[in-house]
């Protein structure tokens, strides 16, 4: 999370605007936390230009939550929903929906270890799918679409957990947004869902009421106890995107910071990227090194210059530099020098 919403944090953590309270203390419907909420739904409303035809929901369950919640609430009459095939997230995506229709995977890149985006010409889409999921970033693999699916009037739904409000988004394409917010917007324990209204009302009997996209709307993502210091949180987060000039100067940032760890990834054969360039994330860097027997060598010493969690995910290995929003660009400096560095000793 970003620095100044932490130290704001820490200032009101015992006394919220003179009320003498925590946000963790006062109850949930109480006038000064429902401002609260209403201020930060306003406030990533206007970050992302969302029009009333969508609403903003601020639930519970993570996103993994809502590979179970998306086809209980969009399913209606429908058997079959199609999925595209990315990587780890996506593929657990189509595992849990399993559960409730039959998932047709349109595209998937498994054959390829997850290091391209199938091309849009070769999905095998069904134009009587009650939608088509996928996700724009997997976390594990680095891979990220940069381009919105044209998939006709099949509601489109997609998983940004990791890519949200990392650049603007024209969320009138969308039938359904999701993201855990642990990457982008707050602590984990908070799940944004933005739901166009037409799509409302679609609940399978099954869904329990509270995982029920139109009574959340009714009751104003109030239908139990919220995550109320992550909504908190969260709004801080949404002031401060705002206050860096919005999406489009945070999109500035974040290619700048990509641009300078793939410039020298692409200049070595000392490290390496195995995702298509086209397809690299620009949240999530995966690179390996020439020689696996100094994964730990650089694990260490990167530790000792600052730099930590640059372990890979245990199922693909080798490294990966997460370059979140918060992520300042005088880090991304420090990792790259420290990379150099790295393999002018161990080169």
């Amino acid at each position: 999370m970003p620095e100044d919403v932490l130290a704001q944090a820490r200032d009101e953590l015992l006394d919220w605007h003179g009320s003498g309270m925590s946000i963790m203390e006062m109850s949930h419907r109480s006038k000064q936390f429902v401002s609260v909420a209403a201020a930060a739904e306003s406030d990533l409303r206007e970050l992302l230009g969302i029009a009333a035809t969508h609403k903003v929901l601020f639930l519970q369950g993570g996103a993994q939550a809502q590979f179970a919640l998306v086809p209980m609430n969009l399913l209606g009459a429908k058997k079959s929903a199609d999925y595209v095939e990315t990587g780890q997230w996506s593929k657990k995506a189509v595992q849990e929906a399993k559960r409730y229709c039959t998932p047709n995977v349109v595209a998937s890149s498994a054959n390829e270890r997850y290091t391209r985006i199938p091309g849009r010409e070769t999905w095998r889409l069904d134009p009587d799918a009650a939608y088509l999921h996928y996700t724009s970033n997997e976390t594990i693999g680095g891979v990220e679409f940069h381009w919105i699916p044209d998939v006709g009037s099949v509601p489109l739904v997609c998983d940004m957990s990791s890519d949200i409000l990392s650049r603007p988004l024209d969320v009138s394409k969308f039938g359904v947004i999701y993201a855990g917010a642990q990457k982008n917007i707050g602590p984990a324990g908070l799940t944004l869902v933005i739901v166009r209204e037409d799509l409302l009302g679609r609940a399978a009997a099954i869904t329990p009421s509270v995982f029920d996209y139109k009574a959340q709307v009714e009751a104003d993502s109030m239908l139990n106890t919220p995550a109320s210091f992550g909504i908190y949180l969260a709004g801080l987060t949404f002031k401060w995107l705002l206050a860096q000039g919005g999406l489009a100067a945070i999109e500035k940032r974040n290619i700048e910071k990509a641009a300078l760890v793939y410039e020298l990834l692409d200049e070595t054969e000392f490290y390496r990227c195995p995702v298509r360039r086209d397809d690299r994330s620009r949240m999530n860097i995966a690179f390996t090194l020439r020689d696996a027997k100094l994964d730990e060598p650089f694990l260490k010493e990167a530790k000792a210059q600052g730099l930590s969690e640059l372990k890979g995910h245990r199922s693909v290995g080798g490294m990966r530099a997460s370059l979140y929003n918060a992520m300042p660009l005088a880090g991304v400096k420090a990792l790259v020098g420290f990379m150099r560095e790295f393999e002018k000793r161990h080169g």
